[in-house]
């Protein structure tokens, strides 16, 4: 009887004591609490708790990583986007961690959205879109003030993806395209305006001006043709040359080979 109660009485004592160890791994730590309420907190290596009273939280200390969802923001010229982040994160002091802040990656992760919507708010989408490092550096501020008691290091944060909604982007490709197409017509307006200058110049101190203009007409005939047979279908038919100069000193004849006025002397009369 007596053994037998000392059997058991010895199983008892070798469970409480097996109960009893805790081994917090390298790079973790663990709070300690008793009937609900802080005890102590247990450092990496060999530990002893008071089995069914005392519960054991282990928590990582090592850098983490919180990957945000994409959001929509709106810019101050009410564009729409789609902007994420990641925050990298460990935490210093596990009982602030823990006992200061209810639900912490859930805070850091509001964080981060109200500033990200805070500060697209105030930016037109050309400066939000051009100045994601400014955006980076009021994160790394804000997370950096309000987790100040919270326990944790916020190691970096960083806008992951900055885009655009399908409709917005096609409005701007348009607008893109458009301003270009603009600039194209510019230049080549300006482009003609200044031949027409120099041909005006050539033809006014030509003695032949018809040779000028045939030639030129001639020259821009050619290319045309040239143009148009780079089509592999393409069949070209040249104007024969001299029906080609007869046809443009017919236009041309009447215009360019009247006679120039000429100044009359003083005294001199018309009849």
């Amino acid at each position: 009887m007596i053994e037998s109660f000392l059997g058991a009485l010895a199983l008892m004592v070798a469970g409480y004591m097996i109960g009893s160890v805790r081994v917090v791994e390298e790079g973790d730590e663990a709070l300690v609490q008793r009937l609900g309420q802080y005890q102590r907190t247990l450092k990496p290596g060999l530990n002893f708790v008071v089995p069914l009273v005392d519960t054991v939280l282990v928590e990582t200390m090592r850098e983490q990583l919180l990957d945000i969802d994409p959001q929509q923001a709106v810019t101050k010229d009410k564009a729409p986007v789609r902007v994420d982040a990641i925050i990298y994160w460990r935490i210093q002091d596990l009982y602030s961690a823990y006992y200061n802040v209810e639900d912490l990656e859930e805070s850091l992760k509001n964080i981060v959205l109200s500033t990200l919507r805070n500060k697209i708010g105030q930016m037109d989408l050309e400066d939000a879109i051009s100045s994601i490092d400014d955006i980076n550096a009021a994160l790394r501020k804000e997370l950096k003030e309000a987790t100040g008691n919270w326990g944790v290091e916020v190691v970096r944060v960083e806008v992951q993806d900055f885009s655009l909604t399908k409709e917005l982007q096609e409005s701007l490709e348009k607008q893109i395209a458009a301003k270009a197409e603009g600039q194209a017509e510019l230049v080549r307006t300006q482009a003609t305006v200044k031949s027409i200058q120099q041909l005006s110049e050539v033809l006014a101190n030509s003695a032949d001006p018809q040779a000028i203009l045939r030639y030129l007409i001639a020259k821009d005939y050619v290319e045309a043709n040239m143009e148009i047979g780079k089509g592999e279908s393409a069949k070209i038919l040249f104007m024969d040359p001299n029906a080609m100069n007869r046809s443009v000193s017919e236009m041309l004849g009447n215009e360019l080979s009247a006679p120039r006025d000429r100044k009359i002397p003083s005294g001199e009369s018309l009849n």
